[in-house]
């Protein structure tokens, strides 16, 4: 039985191991004692969850899961904004580190109700601030295909427990390429939706954290478009909503693109090349495209580079500081030296400092970047990049510890995904290539805002075209 068992969850996605669940091949109870015996196994080399709820999944389980389509099917939860009754919401801060959430957040509560078992939460930088997981709080999570490299961040947790098969799937957020580095980093796919796609309540983020949003890291992009059309939707009081999409994402699975525009680019906004690795890894997938008939010229969107950095400047820390001042306000205190690390102490230090004008203003340029970046999409249906412009980076590089570091090599990593969360834009990274190091590379579309169903289908193209492996990266390769 271990060994058919091994098969079935190492050689599906997370619909085909509810289709064998619903089958009868396996029971839930299976599959979940599998997934913990794995956690058990792998985690320790690897680091990826980082708080447990075992018992209280077996409980759900031999209660009886909500017969959903991915009923039985284990998941995690990133542990940054989003809550899981009874477990820590740490945000990867020791500030938080004794945090327990009292509730569900309203996208577990969805993921609960289309059958998914939550058996806990992984792994993040503090606050998410950094584009490799490696928080004073948890230690670094270690990239199974290297160990001395980095899984990227801020899903990192989520990534490698999925790389590792300890789960076939598990949620993610994006806030200036979150989903999408670790995705590339670990070789799976990682779609960023649009603003305001997916709910992020009780947390209030549509006006005060524009830029974030939160979906999955799956192994297959039917995963991606099921879990979609899972979470997706408005909840009561939000400010705004979406256009809804016209047919549920999985029916997007196959359907034919028809000819489309993608501009395909390897350089930074700036104008600063790729990494010839990356370059190498987009610029085959971009002859790929060709040969499936689609129009490929090169070149990229305008990038407001003063109305990006104002988003990143500002935005990116006034949601952070009221939270910290929040936290602070519930224990009574004031801010020690030790509550946070150099990174985010000096970004709270410095949105102290923000005036009401300043935020405003940021927000007036995070519109203005929505509509320089967007007017590339009305001559384009998609854009084409490397998702990173430089392989994974080597665990210690993006250091909090020394803000000035991150300073200097953070575009390498978040450049070419960020500028998406300031306009607001789906966009999606699919595992592509690998470097020299056999370490993932992965590549980035990007469609216009809403347009989530041309990504699901251009991404099933390339999946069926140049299928990637679904298998386990296990025995972690050494450092």
């Amino acid at each position: 039985m271990r060994a058919s068992m091994q098969d079935l969850f190492d050689n599906n996605d997370m619909t085909g191991l509810a289709e064998a669940i619903k089958s009868g091949d396996v029971s839930a109870k299976e599959v979940l004692e599998f997934s913990l015996d794995r956690l058990d196994e792998r985690n320790p080399a690897v680091n990826a969850v980082i708080s447990e709820r075992r018992e209280e999944a077996r409980n759900e389980v031999s209660g009886g899961l909500p017969e959903g389509p991915l009923h039985g099917v284990p998941f995690v939860i990133k542990d940054l904004g989003m809550d899981v009754a009874g477990l820590p919401s740490t945000n990867g801060s020791r500030l938080f580190a004794d945090a327990v959430a009292e509730k569900d957040s309203t996208l577990v509560e969805r993921y609960r109700e289309a059958g998914l078992v939550v058996i806990g939460k992984t792994n993040t930088p503090e606050f998410g601030k950094n584009a490799s997981t490696e928080p004073a709080l948890f230690g670094p999570t270690r990239n199974p295909y290297a160990l001395d490299r980095s899984p990227g961040g801020s899903s990192g947790g989520t990534a490698v427990a999925v790389a590792v098969g300890i789960v076939p799937g598990g949620h993610a957020s994006d806030g200036g390429g979150s989903i999408r580095i670790p995705a590339s980093a670990c070789g799976l796919v990682g779609l960023k939706p649009s603003r305001g796609r997916t709910p992020t309540a009780p947390a209030r983020t549509l006006f005060s954290s524009p830029m974030s949003v939160h979906h999955a890291l799956t192994r297959s992009v039917r995963d991606t478009a099921l879990l979609l059309d899972l979470s997706a939707g408005p909840t009561v009081g939000d400010p705004y909503v979406i256009l809804a999409p016209k047919r549920p994402y999985i029916e997007e699975v196959g359907a034919d693109p028809g000819r489309l525009r993608i501009g395909l680019s390897n350089t930074l906004p700036d104008g600063t090349p790729v990494d010839p690795e990356c370059s190498a890894v987009t610029t085959s997938v971009a002859g790929l495209l060709e040969e499936l008939g689609h129009d490929v010229t090169e070149g990229a969107p305008n990038f407001p580079l003063d109305a990006l950095t104002a988003g990143l400047s500002v935005l990116m820390g006034i949601p952070m500081t009221i939270e910290v001042d929040e936290r602070l306000e519930a224990l009574n205190r004031a801010i020690r030296d030790d509550d946070l690390e150099p990174m985010a102490r000096m970004i709270y230090d410095r949105a102290k400092s923000e005036s009401a004008t300043n935020v405003v203003k940021a927000l007036q340029e995070l519109e203005r970047a929505a509509q320089v970046i967007g007017a590339f999409f009305v001559d384009h249906d998609l854009l084409l990049t490397p998702t990173m412009a430089r392989p994974a980076a080597p665990l210690g590089l993006l250091d909090t510890a020394n803000p000035m570091s991150i300073w200097e090599h953070s575009a390498g990593y978040s450049g070419l995904t960020s500028p998406f969360n300031s306009s607001g834009q789906p966009a999606i990274s699919l595992p592509m290539g690998h470097d020299s190091a056999g370490v993932p590379i992965g590549v980035q579309l990007v469609g216009a805002f809403g347009r989530e169903d041309l990504l699901i289908r251009v991404a099933s193209q390339l999946e069926v075209a140049r299928p990637w492996s679904i298998a386990p990266v296990w025995p972690p390769v050494p450092a």
